[in-house]
């Protein structure tokens, strides 16, 4: 399959084969499994050095009783300290809407920069209206640290790192690639359970597939960590490492030969089914900004928003 040329693939590819072939470091990664959000936290680490990163952390919340811990948190804290290693990023591949970002709690305890991709602020703007939030709440993505663009590229220490701009789930999903290795965020599911909705507020899913063809565009051999895994039927454990070529051959819903207007039908079909995610309206306001809690009010105490749909209620009459 041809590709027209694209800067960021093409760096993405050249890290890749660079770190394949042995000219550049492969990433260390570890990963860490919340079962009660099903969302894998990363630890990626330079082989070479103490640097190293977090991806997509979380922070436990229980919806009764309002209550956010720190419990999926602390085994990545024990693993950075018990290995020496130094936070260079905290690193999000998107706007959660499954689990409350433990960013902030993790910066405090470990540092590193607080990062995530400029399509933040479309976010912030649309959910900011939909939360009447006023005029304090910035919409500019000023709340992290960084705001990476397409084809942005950082470092971890020696491994070389590249993020590309992968919208469709939502306009603002990046999927970052650390030497041989992918973080595909919610774009891609392991290859038996197939692809991210689309159904949220400023989600496409035509722009998803062109989003999921530019990864399967990236060398074969390349190693892809999603961020949520549910175990597809027939599966009793859970994973989250796989491979582009893997990806590209045994995907449900995008292998190789399914074009644009068969994926689209399909996922438009199956988003209709699906029922809103048990924590989509919490996580939403606090990882929109950057994992903070809402300012607190005169008491001291931080609250969150939940706008009520009257539905059929307001056509009953008095």
């Amino acid at each position: 399959m041809a590709y027209a040329f694209d800067t960021a693939r093409e760096t993405a590819c050249t890290l890749i084969e660079r770190a394949r072939q042995g000219h550049a470091p492969r990433p260390v990664v570890q990963g860490f499994f919340d079962e009660d959000s099903c969302t894998v936290s990363y630890v990626v680490r330079d082989p070479d050095s103490d640097a190293c990163a977090v991806l997509d952390s979380v922070l436990g919340f229980d919806q009764a009783s309002g209550k956010v811990s720190a419990g999926p948190a602390r085994p990545v804290i024990d693993h950075v300290r018990a290995e020496g290693l130094g936070v260079r990023w905290l690193l999000e591949t998107h706007a959660h809407a499954d689990h409350l970002s433990a960013g902030p709690y993790l910066q405090k305890q470990l540092g590193g920069e607080l990062a995530i991709g400029q399509g933040i602020r479309a976010i912030q703007r649309t959910f900011g209206t939909l939360f009447n939030e006023d005029r304090a709440f910035a919409r500019d993505g000023s709340q992290f640290d960084h705001l990476f663009g397409d084809g942005d590229r950082f470092r971890i220490g020696g491994l070389e790192a590249v993020a590309l701009h992968v919208p469709g789930h939502t306009p603002a999903c990046l999927a970052y690639v650390i030497g041989d290795a992918v973080f595909a965020g919610d774009t891609l599911f392991m290859p038996d359970y197939g692809t991210a909705r689309c159904d949220f507020p400023g989600g496409d899913a035509g722009q998803l597939y062109r989003s999921i063809r530019r990864l399967l565009s990236l060398p074969e051999a390349a190693r892809v960590f999603v961020c949520h895994d549910y175990k597809a039927p027939g599966r009793d454990v859970y994973a989250w490492e796989t491979t582009i070529g893997a990806q590209r051959q045994d995907n449900v819903h995008v292998h190789d030969g399914i074009d644009e207007a068969t994926f689209t039908t399909m996922r438009t079909t199956r988003d209709a089914t699906l029922a809103v995610p048990r924590l989509m309206l919490p996580s939403v306001q606090v990882n929109m900004r950057a994992g903070h809690l809402p300012p607190a009010e005169s008491n001291g105490v931080s609250y969150l928003k939940l706008p009520l749909i009257a539905g059929d209620l307001l056509a009953v009459s008095d």
